[in-house]
């Protein structure tokens, strides 16, 4: 198909998909003339993926790049997926700020501590700082609440993780991170409205 029937398939402006092109988001289509090309499937899959990752993931046209990068070359080990997954949706922590509270809770659940290499730590030691800087007291148990509930949902999620091919489980990883956070956000506001009018009225 020519972009002309490309974008009328995706619905998206030919002017967005040359966008998408000039900066190595989509891959180029076959060119049949200088100036014409032919597209497939493929670029089809691609444009609505590079639609999910620039819109309900909100990454960066830079992060997506990276993103499909790592789907089309994925790391040699499968736990690496999740570096990639984690990189694309968390923004740096304060590299002076101490992770001592961090580890302390992952020891408390009894979960894997590297002290070495504890740049993933980062964003949970800012939250919790920014938490008690603004005086704000969480519900008794309620850390450990949540530590529960997100290994749960990490179990489930792990589990389900494709091995047969790198490139299945970068897609599954990723996508999985930055789609789903969303949408857990989404969940935890509408359980907060569903409580809160069954307790209020």
């Amino acid at each position: 198909m020519r972009i002309s029937e490309l974008s009328r398939q995706t619905e998206i402006p030919v002017a967005t998909i040359k966008f998408y092109l000039r900066e190595g988001l989509l891959p180029e289509g076959e060119h049949t003339s200088p100036t014409q090309a032919q597209y497939g499937d493929d670029h089809v899959a691609r444009l609505r993926l590079i639609r999910a990752l620039l819109g309900p993931a909100g990454l960066s046209v830079a992060t997506a790049r990276t993103v499909l990068t790592a789907i089309e070359h994925p790391p040699a080990h499968v736990h690496d997926l999740l570096g990639v997954a984690a990189d694309a949706v968390s923004r740096p922590g304060d590299p002076g700020r101490d992770h001592s509270v961090v580890h302390a809770l992952l020891e408390r659940w009894g979960w894997q501590l590297d002290t070495k290499d504890c740049s993933s730590h980062a964003a949970l030691a800012d939250a919790l700082a920014a938490i008690d800087a603004a005086g704000f007291a969480l519900p008794e148990g309620a850390l450990d609440l949540y530590g529960r509930h997100m290994h749960d949902i990490a179990e489930i999620e792990i589990e389900n993780l494709p091995t047969d091919s790198p490139a299945a489980g970068v897609r599954y990883v990723v996508l999985g991170t930055v789609l789903v956070e969303p949408l857990l956000l989404a969940l935890r506001r509408m359980a907060q409205q569903e409580i809160s009018g069954r307790r209020f009225g």
